[in-house]
């Protein structure tokens, strides 16, 4: 994955929507969520089955944002991530980041013919933590 697109998505002016966030500690979702919101991100939890996750108010979709989010993280299926990358052309949103799994050809050439960035194949909790590191 191209670093300087990383770091691009990394900054931290980015408000950050994840959708898939999660109640559930052991999930992948509820992880990214804390892991980004520890970090000092302004982020939104996504997930149509909570009204709460740590405390903050959970939203349906991405529609019920009360602001549009720079970045998109997704920790859903693939099936999933492409409908949601629909929802980002429509929202004008212009980054998506695709969690290891939640993935498809589908929905990441959806993104490149729609001038939408995207990042795949990579970790953001584990991106986060090499950047803290200097790598």
């Amino acid at each position: 994955m191209d670093a300087a697109l990383i770091r691009n998505f990394l900054e931290k002016k980015n408000i950050f929507a994840v959708v898939g966030a999660s109640r559930n500690p052991k999930k992948f979702g509820y992880q990214v969520y804390r892991d980004l919101r520890s970090a000092g991100y302004k982020v939104y939890p996504v997930n149509p089955n909570a009204d709460e996750i740590w405390g903050d108010k959970c939203f349906a979709k991405l529609e019920d944002l009360p602001e549009k989010p720079d970045v998109v993280d997704l920790v859903v299926p693939p099936k999933i991530t492409e409908n949601v990358v629909r929802t980002c052309k429509k929202l004008k949103i212009r980054k998506v980041w695709m969690q290891p799994g939640s993935e498809s050809e589908a929905a990441i050439n959806f993104c490149r013919e729609n001038d939408i960035d995207v990042v795949y194949g990579v970790c953001v909790m584990i991106e986060r933590a090499r950047r803290r590191k200097g790598n």
